[in-house]
């Protein structure tokens, strides 16, 4: 049984993914694993079925709630939602004007969570290692390949929500750069704006079908391959930090709503071969922060546990 301040906690982890979720890179599932509500999220999500639905449209909304674990759907959504709502603009801003900080303090996060998660495998073989592997080198491939321009039609636009839907349960993968690599971003952002409610509802069509389906395959393989799952996740994040890289040589470019080229695809390079000022102190502080916040948060969650 939950306490009120549990359900603060809560919360406070939604604003955490929802942050995440706006940065190109870093992905809401991400923090979801660090804060340790990843697989309580999968489950949750999985329970929205057929029996839920019927539950739904029967109005018998007690069974409903209490079957999709509603307490915490909702206040993990409410979360995510506040966080976007307020933090997108901020969190925009401060990627376009300090990438090198705030790639710094993500690769930091992510760096030092790995161990965390790493340590949750209980049982080391060859499987285990070789599902860790896997899980960098596909992350890492997909930081590294050119974006692609698919054709624009309704069921693309469902895909690109299957998809962004499905890589937000996958930590290291950002929803926002697989729309990137699908060259749909500003297209989506531009609907979004516009209010094209056929577009907005087939992509959310895409998107809830991409929670519940891959949701169920998620927690299906976490029951039965617990330890190789963990490791394949904790391979992704590894994968991913390339993306994180706070020194690149842009190669890609995107125009953003207002028509600017913006630079959306870089090549990571060391320090001394940047093209810029490296800023060594702010990369290295900002490293330190990312590192010190999972911590603390680590630190945090282990006492309210041992009080509760």
């Amino acid at each position: 049984m939950r306490r009120p301040k549990d359900y603060l906690l809560l919360y406070l982890k939604g604003v955490g993914i929802g942050a995440a979720d706006v940065i190109p890179g870093v992905s809401g599932g991400t923090i979801a694993f660090i804060t340790g509500i990843y697989e309580e999220l999968i489950f949750s999500v999985r329970a929205i079925d057929r029996t839920a639905l019927r539950l739904f449209f029967s109005f018998q909304l007690a069974a409903f709630w209490k079957k999709i674990n509603g307490n915490f759907l909702f206040t993990v959504m409410a979360g995510v939602i506040t966080s976007v709502m307020l933090l997108f603009k901020f969190m925009s801003y401060f990627l376009k004007n300090n990438p090198i900080s705030i790639s710094s303090f993500f690769f930091g996060v992510i760096l030092v969570s790995t161990p965390l998660i790493l340590r949750e495998v209980k049982q080391w073989n060859m499987v285990t290692v070789l599902t860790f592997l896997v899980g960098i080198a596909l992350a890492y491939t997909l930081t590294v390949i050119s974006p692609t321009e698919i054709p624009t039609n309704l069921l693309i636009v469902f895909i690109c929500g299957f998809l962004t839907a499905s890589a937000t349960m996958l930590p290291g993968i950002s929803a926002i750069f697989v729309l990137l690599l699908l060259g749909k971003y500003e297209y989506m952002m531009t609907s979004i704006l516009n209010l094209n409610i056929a577009v907005i509802s087939i992509f959310v069509l895409g998107c809830f079908s991409g929670l519940v389906g891959f949701s169920r395959a998620l927690s299906l393989m976490l029951n039965l391959y617990r330890f190789p799952m963990l490791t394949l996740l904790a391979g992704i994040m590894i994968g991913s930090l390339n993306k994180l890289w706070p020194w690149k040589i842009v190669t890609g470019f995107r125009l953003d709503l207002a028509g600017i080229q913006t630079p959306a695809f870089g090549r990571s390079v060391w320090p001394g071969q940047f093209d810029r000022d490296p800023q060594l102190f702010h990369a290295i502080l900002f490293l330190a922060l990312g590192i010190f916040v999972v911590v603390a948060i680590e630190k945090t969650a282990g006492f309210i546990k041992s009080k509760s």
